[in-house]
């Protein structure tokens, strides 16, 4: 006989909405609706969101589905905050010469190649470069962010002898020891 399961504390509190956005669920979707933009969802399995005043909360239909109660709850709080607060992630350019400039609908990375490297920005996806070696990713998909953060990095990763390269703004990077003779 399976053991009952108990839902995770952040799972059993409900989701506070905030003003100037909309919660609405219709066939299965949920549609997450704010100030930035609108978000979808297809809910999986037996799931339901009940949605009270400015109060969401996610709940299983069946005992043996309150495994994606946990997963659909952030999935829910990520895209009520995105909408409402962009997400973002920084990234900062280490070495001499490393500068990235916006180049229409690219971002123009000269991070020590031969020639430059174009990034082609995503639909959906804002990126500013305050100064030559900093950049900020924004958008209202925490995960398309962070990917599209990711596959910039992917161009020069950080070197571990003399940490030039690119990094997130908060990365720590342990310097390795040179050989000696």
């Amino acid at each position: 006989m399976p053991v009952p399961m108990t839902l995770p504390k952040s799972a059993r509190r409900p989701l506070d909405i905030p003003v100037g956005v909309t919660v609405k669920i219709v066939d299965r979707t949920l549609s997450v609706k704010g100030k930035h933009g609108e978000l979808h969802l297809v809910l999986k399995g037996e799931l339901d969101v009940k949605v009270e005043g400015n109060h969401a909360q996610v709940v299983a239909l069946k005992e043996n589905q309150k495994v994606m109660v946990g997963t659909t709850h952030a999935l829910l709080k990520n895209m009520i905050q995105g909408t409402h607060n962009l997400f973002q992630k920084k990234l900062s350019l280490n070495g001499v010469g490393y500068r990235a400039k916006i180049a229409g609908k690219a971002l123009e990375l000269s991070v020590g190649h031969s020639h430059p490297d174009l990034f082609q920005i995503p639909e959906g996806i804002i990126i500013e470069t305050p100064t030559p070696t900093e950049i900020i990713v924004k958008g209202i998909d925490k995960a398309v962010v962070g990917e599209t953060a990711a596959k910039i990095r992917a161009f020069r990763k950080v070197e571990r002898y003399k940490g030039k390269g690119l990094r997130y703004f908060d990365e720590k990077v342990i310097l390795k020891e040179a050989k000696k003779k």
